[in-house]
């Protein structure tokens, strides 16, 4: 139970990661998402938290900001109070991210930098007052808001079913493996009559479903599951994560769509 509003926070908002830096034709756009977390899929499940996912860019790169807070009552005395905040900007070939989670007032701090250089990619992380740790990533690992677009980019080529690698500077500060499915849009859990209708840019969107592993292991069961209607420009709705041990919704409540930069050729 412990990591549950990490696992959202890593699962449903970055979504996944590929083999390549962001192109200049990216499908993703600035944008600023809130959603609101319940616990369990059914109607009227109960609500447990919000999320917010802040996408941001300039000349430079992008900046992603998410703030995740939560709060569980398990039983009449048994209650989990978490937060969750992730701030990293990201280049053509660099991540550098800071991570704050809380649980119950006991709070664990993260601070990393993943760099791609001669064809090699490795991560120095540091986690609380500890030495840093290197780490030298699989090659095709790819970064937070290059995954989305990967993810776009290759259900848009109508690809039903292909793998992907992604670092996560949120959950395992390592490289996820991530096998990604499209579904049948009836698959996909419907809106919930309480919330009120987002108006989302005109556009395609994908029910999808993505499986999470270690990256550096084989034969494994997933450490969580995601189900999500993604669309083009990078907005995701009506997330489903199950961890094996609960099920945790996000559903998208306001949206603001932002005009991305006008950057000289390079």
């Amino acid at each position: 139970m412990p990591c549950i509003v990490n696992t959202l926070a890593a699962a449903g908002l970055a979504l996944l990661a590929a083999a390549c830096p962001i192109a200049a034709g990216a499908q993703v756009q600035p944008h600023r998402a809130e959603y609101v977390l319940r616990l369990g899929v059914a109607a009227n499940a109960a609500r447990i938290g919000t999320a917010i996912n802040d996408l941001s860019q300039d000349c430079a790169g992008w900046r992603l900001k998410r703030d995740i807070r939560s709060d569980i009552a398990l039983t009449t005395s048994w209650r989990i109070s978490l937060s969750s905040k992730f701030d990293a900007e990201e280049s053509r070939a660099a991540l550098r991210y800071s991570t704050v989670q809380i649980q119950n007032g006991s709070q664990r701090e993260m601070k990393g930098r993943v760099q791609r250089r001669s064809g090699e990619t490795r991560a120095e992380i540091v986690l609380g007052e500890g030495p840093p740790q290197q780490l030298v990533l699989p090659p095709p690992t790819m970064l937070p808001v290059a995954a989305l677009d990967y993810l776009i980019d290759r259900l848009r080529a109508k690809a039903t079913s292909f793998p992907a690698l992604m670092f996560d500077g949120e959950v395992i500060s390592d490289a996820f493996l991530v096998d990604v499915t499209e579904q049948d849009r009836a698959s996909l859990r419907g809106a919930r009559p309480a919330d009120r209708a987002v108006s989302v840019p005109a556009g395609q969107s994908w029910p999808a479903f993505l499986s999470f592993t270690r990256g550096r292991r084989q034969d494994q069961r997933p450490l969580f599951t995601v189900q999500a209607l993604v669309y083009e420009n990078g907005v995701v709705d009506r997330l489903t994560v199950e961890t094996g041990l609960v099920s945790v919704t996000a559903d998208l409540q306001s949206l603001e769509m932002r005009p991305a930069p006008v950057c000289p050729r390079s």
